[in-house]
């Protein structure tokens, strides 16, 4: 390069200097216009991301709460089905005069009940436990020194769980001291 054209380029930087250092109204609306774009963009980031986070609530909610129906879809059924398991449990403990009708009651019973099992079904046993006001309701009370206060002497009604949740408490006589 000569000594002419640094010169020149010299001159061209200083202008471009000049050109810099005045203010611009035009560039001052594009920075202006540039930073409420970028909170914009930051604002609408945000919103999204909430968005996002609510929907993925909403789906593990609604899986959840399906999961549940599912589980406990039955529930209804087998609850209707406790008064025929009340009904053989009674047919059960007559005397019949018939020991082939009697093995044919408790054959159909065996097999109701395997199946309400198998679906979920679980009976509470309380005779001879301790009174647990969770899982037995007292419809009578016997005073007796033979054995601790509160403990469940005898069933008038079994109770079951569903899966884990009480479907029906037991109705128990309990044990008083005098």
């Amino acid at each position: 390069m000569g000594a002419s054209q640094s010169a020149a380029q010299g001159d061209t930087d200083a202008a471009q200097g000049e050109r810099t250092a005045v203010p611009n109204p035009e560039i001052n609306v594009a920075t202006a216009e540039l930073a409420a774009l970028k909170t914009e963009r930051d604002e609408l980031k945000e919103i999204l991301v909430r968005r996002q986070a609510e929907f993925d609530n909403f789906r593990k909610r609604t899986e959840r709460e399906r999961a549940d129906y599912m589980q406990f879809a039955g529930m209804d059924v087998v609850r209707d089905m406790l008064p025929v398991l009340d009904d053989f449990d009674r047919a059960l403990k007559v005397e019949c005069g018939s020991p082939d009708y009697a093995k044919g009651v408790e054959m159909i019973y065996n097999r109701t009940f395997d199946i309400l099992k198998k679906m979920g079904l679980d009976p509470i046993e309380s005779v001879g436990k301790a009174f647990d006001p969770h899982l037995h309701q007292a419809i009578d009370r016997f005073e007796t020194n033979d054995c601790p206060d509160g403990t469940v002497l005898s069933e008038y009604q079994r109770g079951y769980n569903f899966k884990g949740k009480l479907l029906r408490p037991s109705m128990v006589r309990v044990s008083v001291k005098p």
